[in-house]
């Protein structure tokens, strides 16, 4: 039935297991190292492409745009292994009648933890102290006295799945104030899901630790300038295991190198990964990864296996589980009948 394609591997082998037990749709692999006049014969013809989400693992041909779209006229679905979808053009998506998906909530739980981890990682400068101890260091422990998480103010940029987690581990197991912004979610919801709603202003000026959980989009795009961490309570910690460029790396060095703002956790970079003399790189009170924040064990399996699931569902007729597009519906509809006939409950 359908042509389902997917850019070099899925995140984990049980979402192959998974398509495999519905053999009427052809399972189609694309290797990034192909020529791309290759990946296209198989795009001309595929009605679902697979991909991940981060930018710096999508060659530029292969990622969903405009000329891309143009190039795969069958094309009913692209989905993203994370919650990311950067690498997918959205407004290019729904005039084409393209459904975008991603699987959001499959890696919250490692996500949130990896920030939890950088959070008290900065507070307690393990980092360093770990550096420095195994160059021979040799003097006093009050070097590396650090603060304690609990009692203090955790603010969350975006409280969506990954915002969520955090908030509660962070207010059941510590004992923190949670304080949280997001535009597209209510202030009784925010407070339903464990954090009290305030401004994007008084969150930067209450809080001790701000946590960034929110989807890179116009909106987002450079959030954190100088002017937010100006903003900053001094000596607050930043943390963005979400996207790169929501915050400017310079604003944000030299907020750091000025002493205003006390240290920073960063697992995504506006070029991943970053170079070895990056200013931020550089910094003892930086601890930095290379976009890891969703990459265990655990998480890999469960977004393979709703991103598997949910193509599977698609073509059954059945709802998208996490449309990113939504106002594509009603056109996305109309070219599924076109191709299969049928439409269902979609």
């Amino acid at each position: 039935m359908a042509c389902i394609t997917y850019l070099n591997s899925f995140p984990a082998p049980n979402a192959l297991e998974i398509l495999a037990n519905c053999p009427e749709h052809e399972v189609v692999r694309i290797s990034g190292d192909d020529p791309i006049e290759r990946s296209f014969e198989t795009l001309d013809r595929a009605h679902a492409y697979q991909c991940v989400g981060a930018r710096n693992e999508v060659p530029v041909p292969l990622r969903v745009g405009a000329e891309f779209l143009s190039r795969a006229p069958e094309l009913l679905v692209v989905s993203a292994s994370g919650s990311g979808v950067d690498v997918f053009d959205l407004d290019a998506c729904t005039a084409a009648g393209v459904l975008a998906v991603n699987q959001a909530g499959a890696n919250a739980q490692s996500v949130a933890e990896h920030a939890l981890t950088m959070i008290i990682g900065v507070q307690r400068a393990i980092v360093r102290a770990d550096r420095v101890l195994r160059s021979g260091w040799q003097g006093s422990r009050l070097e590396f006295m650090g603060t304690d998480l609990a009692g203090k103010t955790v603010g969350i940029v975006g409280m969506g799945n990954i915002g969520t987690r955090l908030a509660r581990i962070c207010s059941r197991a510590f004992g923190v104030s949670v304080l949280a912004t997001d535009p597209l979610v209510k202030a009784s919801e925010i407070e339903r899901r464990g954090a009290q709603s305030v401004t994007f202003d008084e969150l930067l000026q209450r809080a001790d630790v701000v946590s960034v959980h929110t989807p890179l989009t116009c909106a987002t795009r450079g959030l954190f300038d100088a002017d937010a961490f100006n903003k900053m309570k001094e000596g607050a910690v930043f943390i963005n295991t979400a996207r790169g460029s929501i915050h400017d790396e310079d604003a944000l060095a030299d907020a750091l190198a000025c002493g205003h703002l006390g240290g920073a956790g960063l697992d995504v970079w506006d070029v991943e990964p970053p170079q070895p003399d990056h200013r931020l790189m550089q910094m003892d009170n930086v601890i930095a990864t290379p976009h890891v924040a969703g990459c265990t064990s655990d998480s890999l399996y469960n977004m393979a296996e709703h991103a598997a699931t949910q193509l599977l569902d698609i073509f059954s007729g059945e709802p998208a589980a996490r449309p990113v597009n939504p106002a594509v519906l009603p056109r996305f509809r109309e070219r599924y009948v076109q191709i299969f006939g049928e439409s269902d409950g979609i």
